[in-house]
């Protein structure tokens, strides 16, 4: 069942694949957040403008948000992913994972483990 295809970003004009490569192997996009509606984005952007797309609309969304909100917070309705994605959920500093703000919305609730940037 393979159905990927040939496209061209929309931002960067880059040649990249889009689609599901099986049941079992999905489309690389589909390890991102859905966080866009298909209005929104034109047609599809290459995996490293989408990254840049993604982090652009979470920090977006982190910035309205208090220690408030975050309990009612969007993320923590959102399907779970397996995979974690360095830069939205993650930065590498010193060797060490730091957890980010979207990493922590996603859990719903505060660890208790003072975070960085714990949103709760």
């Amino acid at each position: 069942m393979n159905t990927t295809k040939t496209k061209v970003c929309s931002s960067c004009e880059t040649q990249f694949s889009c689609g599901d490569i099986s049941v079992e192997n999905k489309c690389w996009c589909n390890d991102f957040p859905p966080i866009f509606n298909l209005s929104e984005g034109g047609d599809c952007l290459c995996p490293v403008c989408f990254k840049e797309a993604c982090e652009d609309k979470i920090d977006a969304y982190i910035e309205t948000l208090t220690p408030e909100k975050a309990l009612k917070n969007k993320a923590a309705t959102l399907p779970k992913t397996e995979n974690l994605i360095e830069g939205i959920d993650y930065y590498i500093e010193n060797g060490n994972y730091v957890f980010k703000s979207w990493f922590h919305l996603k859990r719903g609730s505060c660890c208790g483990n003072d975070c960085r940037h714990c949103p709760y």
